[in-house]
C-alpha cells in the first residue's frame, strides 16, 4: 500500500516535476550550463557560438525522423487523439528550423557542408535512433521528445531574463527557443507525457526515468562540446 500511496501523491503534480525535483542538480546542468550563462551575461566566444550552430544543424537533421518516430508511436498507442496534432506542430517547425540554421550559417560564415560531427553529437544522435526502434513504447518516446525541447526552451529562455547581457546578434537565437509560444508547446508535450506516465507499468516508467536522464546527459556533452570543455 505504500509504494500504490506515493504513486497517487505523485500523480497529483505530475511525474515530470516530481523527477525534475529528484534530478535537480543534472537538470540545472543541461539547463544553465556555462555556454549558455556565457550566453546570457555577454561572455560567449562566438567561436564557440559557431561551433554550436554548425553542430545543432547536424542534430536538428537527425532529431526531424525522431519526431518522425514518436508520431509514428502516437498514431499506434495514443490514448488521445490531440497527441498527434502537438507532434506534428513540432514537425512542421523542424523545416523553418533547417532553413533558420542555414540562413544563420551564411551569415556567420559556417560552411555546414564542411562541417564533421563531433563525437557528443555522434553519441547523441545515435542515442536518437535507438529510440526509434518499435520496441520503444511511446510512453518513453514522448517523455525524451519533451525533455529535448524543455531544455532547449528553459537555456534560451534564460539568455531573454530582464537583466540579461545577451549579444544582439544572437537574440535572434535565443527567441527561437526561448519566447513564450515555445514554451507553451513544451509545456503541451509536458501534459501529454505526464498523462502517459500517469498510467504507464512500472517497468515502462523506469523506462522513462532513464531515458530522461540519458538525455540530460547528452545535453550537457552538447553544451561542452560547444562551449569547448572537456
Amino acid at each position: 500500500m505504500e509504494g500504490k500511496k506515493t504513486r497517487e501523491e505523485v500523480e497529483k503534480s505530475g511525474m515530470i516535476d516530481t523527477w525534475m525535483k529528484k534530478h535537480r542538480m543534472i537538470y540545472t546542468g543541461a539547463t544553465k550550463h556555462p555556454f549558455i550563462l556565457s550566453i546570457r551575461d555577454g561572455t560567449v566566444d562566438l567561436e564557440a557560438f559557431k561551433t554550436w550552430l554548425g553542430q545543432d544543424y547536424i542534430f536538428v537533421r537527425a532529431f526531424a525522423p525522431f519526431v518522425a518516430s514518436v508520431l509514428i508511436k502516437a498514431w499506434k498507442e495514443s490514448d488521445d487523439c490531440s497527441d498527434m496534432e502537438v507532434i506534428l506542430s513540432g514537425m512542421a517547425s523542424l523545416n523553418d528550423e533547417i532553413a533558420w540554421f542555414k540562413s544563420e550559417a551564411t551569415m556567420w560564415g559556417v560552411q555546414l557542408s564542411e562541417v564533421v560531427p563531433q563525437k557528443a553529437n555522434q553519441d547523441y544522435c545515435r542515442f536518437l535512433e535507438s529510440l526509434m526502434s518499435p520496441d520503444v513504447e511511446y510512453t518513453v518516446a514522448i517523455t525524451t521528445f519533451w525533455a529535448i525541447e524543455a531544455v532547449y526552451q528553459a537555456s534560451f529562455a534564460l539568455c531573454l531574463e530582464d537583466g540579461s547581457k545577451t549579444p544582439a546578434a544572437l537574440r535572434e537565437t535565443c527567441r527561437r527557443w526561448g519566447n513564450d509560444g515555445f514554451g507553451q508547446y513544451c509545456n503541451s508535450l509536458q501534459k501529454i507525457a505526464n498523462r502517459r506516465l500517469g498510467k504507464t507499468p512500472d517497468d515502462v516508467l523506469t523506462k522513462a526515468e532513464v531515458t530522461l536522464l540519458r538525455v540530460l546527459e547528452h545535453e550537457v556533452e552538447f553544451w561542452n562540446m560547444s562551449h569547448g570543455a572537456a
